[in-house]
């Protein structure tokens, strides 16, 4: 099990809190004690899809995970998962044609009424993580009601892909409380993800800018966190990969970043 001095070490030490806005900064902190799964419905889960990751564990890594290593040619680029599956259908095929592999997180909600989109996530080679059920301020909730945030979310990816999925990523905050952290391992997550990149993108402030503001923050090992659903990241996504390229780097997936 992480120690708390190792993942601050790890993670430079930052405080750990809530913001309802979102940042650029996460934190590390440490690990509660495990717990049972999420809970399901009492129907079966399906076959796991060949493309499914059950959570990742980063040994070495500290508990909420804000990037990769420093040394490597790699960054990650990571999906708040909710908004028009056209243009989520659009990012993640501008995304292949490039050679590049995202990780999404995803809203729980979005996967009732797009549950379509959890196989064409997987089935491009990407990775699909949990982003919370309603997309609620997670650490402003009483355990009780961000637990369910956590593990309803849980529940939908295990039904669609026969896995929780990869990581779990906070709603509406750039950290996570000890009490999220250990709700999220109580739920079968052993690692938060946070990033160190934030595209802005939410805002809508066109393409260009976001294109900039990634290109201008990223580093080797960087996670970044954009949004499906916006049409000026979709834009943006094209020249951003572009970029990195000249730069030596690669967009792959979180676990592949990390492990």
């Amino acid at each position: 099990m992480l120690r708390a001095a190792a993942s601050a070490a790890a993670a430079g030490a930052l405080t750990t809190g809530c913001d309802p806005k979102r940042s650029a900064d996460a934190s590390s902190s440490a690990p509660a004690a495990g717990g049972p799964s999420p809970q399901g419905t009492g129907r079966s889960a399906p076959a796991r899809h060949p493309a499914a990751r059950p959570p990742t564990r980063a040994p070495g890594l500290p508990v909420e995970i804000e990037h990769g290593p420093r040394d490597g040619h790699a960054v990650a680029l990571t999906f708040h998962g909710r908004g028009d599956p056209k243009l989520a259908g659009a990012l993640l095929g501008e995304a292949e044609r490039a050679g590049a592999r995202i990780t999404v997180l995803a809203v729980g909600d979005w996967l009732d009424e797009q549950p379509a989109m959890a196989r064409r996530i997987l089935d491009g080679g990407h990775e699909l993580g949990n982003h919370t059920m309603h997309h609620r301020n997670i650490c402003a909730l009483p355990a009780d009601a961000a637990y369910a945030e956590i593990s309803q979310c849980a529940d939908r990816l295990r039904k669609l892909t026969g896995s929780i999925g990869s990581w779990f990523r906070p709603s509406q905050t750039r950290r996570a409380t000890g009490q999220v952290i250990r709700l999220a391992r109580q739920a079968g997550y052993p690692h938060v993800l946070s990033y160190d990149v934030d595209s802005l993108d939410a805002n809508d402030p066109g393409a260009p800018a976001v294109q900039r503001t990634v290109l201008d923050g990223v580093r080797p090992g960087s996670v970044v966190s954009l949004h499906l659903g916006h049409a000026g990241t979709v834009a943006a996504l094209p020249p951003i990969l572009d970029g990195l390229r000249r730069r030596g780097l690669r967009a792959v997936t979180t676990t592949e970043l990390v492990t």
